[in-house]
């Protein structure tokens, strides 16, 4: 008998519908099909796997409210939500990858490192791995593995996706949005597997590579396991990020960054606002204008478009966050804003947006991943100990300093230890194609997105050609003696000797061994 996954709505419980599970015979099988199909697909020319790649986003001009709709009953988010931080952006990154595909699989010639090699002629060559797998997470479903399957696919590789159990219709859409490019069979896949499973089943299985999106510990373990078979992997493994309120800041700017970086998704993003330091000339206008804000959200199940935050996606999330709010608490912490949540007892997985302060980094809130509606607030006085608190962490994702000042905020971002830094902005580069996205510490190793994400699909093959075929050996080939060894030593001095006496003797030393290379031994 099939087993299946059954998706729920997180806020109403009503089910939405079912996916068929699949095993790990399935995956090894996907596997092999894959692999004979995709040596097809890499020797297509880079404008039709365009061609084909590119009507995927006719699939989402034309179903942008079903997908909107979709993600938001299975993830939680609102509707503006999804369309705004997940169909928009996935629209924009097929028509960016589509557009620089070409130009990222180009080769690329390298300048001669030396006139001693000057008959050299080298170029790197992007190869594709081969086939690919991605496991996504469960807080941006569609978004996330979307730019990775069309990187992956452009770049000549077959994908397998495996997206998050919780939300498994999300899932469907995505495979139903890349079957509609009519792609040949095997080279996009679409697998449900339990997520306890799925890396070690991708391992096992053969797979070329692993985009993994997900927890730090996850991340760790499916590391070490890749280390056994020197697989590939891509890790991005959340953050807690931190935002810095310069004294010049705009307080009525910033404080509205704050509370869409902070709550927007129920603040499961990993790429949020969870820290936030405020410089004691605007913390007072700061915090007024935040506590406003927070207090008048609308939280609730998105009907009508008139909610601006919706549920937790999971309820082992909602635990996560009490407990992390509880324990700032006990140790001194205040609730200075909280907003409502819906009395409907029908309704569940709802947390009230909160900003606590009084926080320190004693504090698992300032210190782990919460991953939920909470911000926590601290004072600073100078520069030097923002920064400090700043960096004050394990993770490293991404952070966003806030100020008038264009040079100050460079000089603090430099100094910020992520992935990401934004000025006057936060909780957007991912959705922005061009820009590379990955973080510092443990938050993750390698990119996604943009030119440095394009490169994570492929291999660089390094051809080097000499052009000066008739040469009967090279300079140093054998037959060695002294006078060899003389003729190198003097063609280092010829190039980097300290006197003019040593270049000189160099280049006579050098010239004496010269025509050797025209010589059969």
């Amino acid at each position: 008998m099939n087993q299946k996954t059954t998706s729920t709505n997180p806020a109403t419980g009503e089910i939405l519908g079912h996916t068929k599970l699949n095993t790990e015979d399935e995956l090894k099988k996907m596997i092999s099909t894959a692999r004979k199909s995709q040596k097809g697909w890499e020797g297509t020319d880079i404008s039709e796997r365009v061609l084909k790649v590119k009507a995927v986003r006719d699939y989402l001009i034309e179903n942008a409210d079903k997908i909107a709709e979709t993600i938001s009953r299975d993830n939680g988010k609102t509707r503006v939500d999804a369309i705004a931080t997940e169909v928009f952006p996935a629209s924009m990154a097929v028509s960016f990858y589509c557009k620089n595909a070409k130009k990222f699989l180009s080769d690329q010639k390298l300048r001669a490192g030396s006139i001693m090699l000057v008959n050299k002629r080298s170029k790197i060559v992007r190869i594709p791995y081969g086939v690919v797998g991605i496991i996504s997470p469960w807080n941006y479903p569609f978004s996330i593995p979307f730019s990775e399957v069309i990187m992956g696919l452009l770049a000549g590789n077959a994908v397998i996706l495996k997206t998050a159990t919780e939300t498994q219709m999300v899932g469907q859409t995505l495979k139903q949005a890349f079957e509609y490019a009519n792609l040949p069979p095997g080279i996009f896949n679409f697998i449900n597997l339990p997520g306890k499973i799925a890396g070690n089943a991708f391992l096992e299985a053969g797979i070329d590579k692993i985009f993994f999106t997900g927890s730090v510990a996850v991340g760790k373990y499916l590391m070490e396991r890749a280390g056994k078979t020197l697989t590939p992997i891509c890790l991005e493994l959340g953050g807690n990020d931190a935002m810095i309120v310069c004294e010049d800041a705009d307080p009525y700017r910033s404080a509205m960054g704050a509370l869409w970086a902070g709550f927007q998704n129920a603040g499961q993003s990993c790429g949020g606002v969870e820290r936030i330091y405020v410089h004691k000339k605007v913390y007072n206008d700061f915090m007024n204008i935040l506590k406003n804000k927070i207090e008048n959200l609308r939280v609730g199940y998105d009907g009508q478009f008139d909610s601006d935050m919706g549920c937790m996606t999971t309820e082992e999330q909602v635990k996560t966050v009490k407990s992390h709010v509880n324990d700032a608490l006990k140790k001194g912490a205040k609730v200075f804003a909280e907003s409502k949540i819906p009395s409907d007892g029908n309704l569940k997985n709802f947390l009230p947006a909160m900003v606590i302060t009084d926080v320190n980094h004693d504090m698992t809130l300032m210190r782990d991943e919460t991953f939920g509606p909470v911000v926590g607030v601290m004072k600073f006085s100078n520069y030097d100990e923002a920064i400090r608190l700043a960096n004050d962490s394990y993770l490293g994702l991404t952070g966003s300093v806030w100020t008038k000042n264009s040079s100050r905020g460079e000089s603090i971002a430099k100094k910020i230890k992520a992935g990401v830094v934004t000025i006057n902005d936060h909780l957007m580069s991912h959705g922005m194609a061009e820009t590379p996205w990955g973080g510092f510490k443990h938050s993750g190793i390698g990119r996604t997105h943009g030119r440095m994400g394009f490169d994570e699909m492929t291999q660089p093959l390094v051809i080097v050609k000499d052009i000066l075929p008739f040469v009967k050996k090279n300079l140093w080939w054998h037959p060695f003696n002294k006078n060899l060894y003389n003729g190198l030593k003097g063609a280092m001095n010829l190039l980097y000797g300290i006197t003019l006496s040593a270049r000189v003797k160099g280049t006579k030393d050098l010239l004496k061994i010269v025509p050797r290379i025209f010589r059969k031994s």
